[in-house]
């Protein structure tokens, strides 16, 4: 019986070390996304620009690689955010917590999003980013705000975060290595 059970454990833990899954990582502009995909690829803090466009990088968390498309915030960009949705195992969309005036705008952008049918099976997990700064809503709160307890039929999360110190982004991916 034990060599039958490892033998079929055998081909599944090598399925999941060498998995590479897609991950789009999206939000308002200045919410901390270039921030936290190179924070996770290199371990470190890198001076960023706005993104226009994307950028895409390999990150390795619990022999799980993550492609992940960082894809531009700014409002002129948003709407190609659909071109890059197809195939998508997971999308990680980052809020600035502190951001109270365009809150609502994400909330928008994030509902909308997950109305489009090539998403429909994708895992969710919010970074409420920033909570280093004054007035930062909590990981609840924003939870709440982007009316994540309504929806029905996705897994998500959220989880708070500083993507500048590297605070709160484990448990983030922890998550979400679990829930793939």
């Amino acid at each position: 019986m034990g060599v039958s059970f490892s033998s079929l454990l055998g081909p599944l833990a090598f399925w999941a070390r060498d998995r590479e899954v897609r991950i789009l990582m999206l939000g308002l502009d200045s919410a901390g996304k270039t921030t936290i995909l190179y924070r996770l690829q290199l371990g470190e803090v890198v001076s960023t620009v706005p993104t226009i466009g994307f950028n895409v990088e390999t990150v390795t968390w619990k022999n799980v690689k993550f492609q992940v498309w960082d894809l531009g915030g700014q409002t002129s960009i948003r709407p190609y955010w659909r071109c890059y949705y197809a195939d998508t195992t997971a999308v990680i969309f980052v809020v600035d917590s502190a951001d109270h005036a365009r809150l609502e705008t994400s909330r928008s952008e994030l509902q909308q999003m997950l109305a489009e049918d090539a998403l429909a099976s994708a895992k969710l997990l919010v970074f409420a980013n920033k909570q280093d700064l004054a007035g930062a809503r909590s990981a609840a709160d924003v939870s709440a705000a982007l009316g994540l307890p309504e929806l029905k039929g996705r897994s998500w999360s959220v989880a708070g975060c500083t993507a500048t110190k590297g605070e709160g982004l484990e448990e983030g991916l922890d998550w979400l290595v679990s829930s793939l």
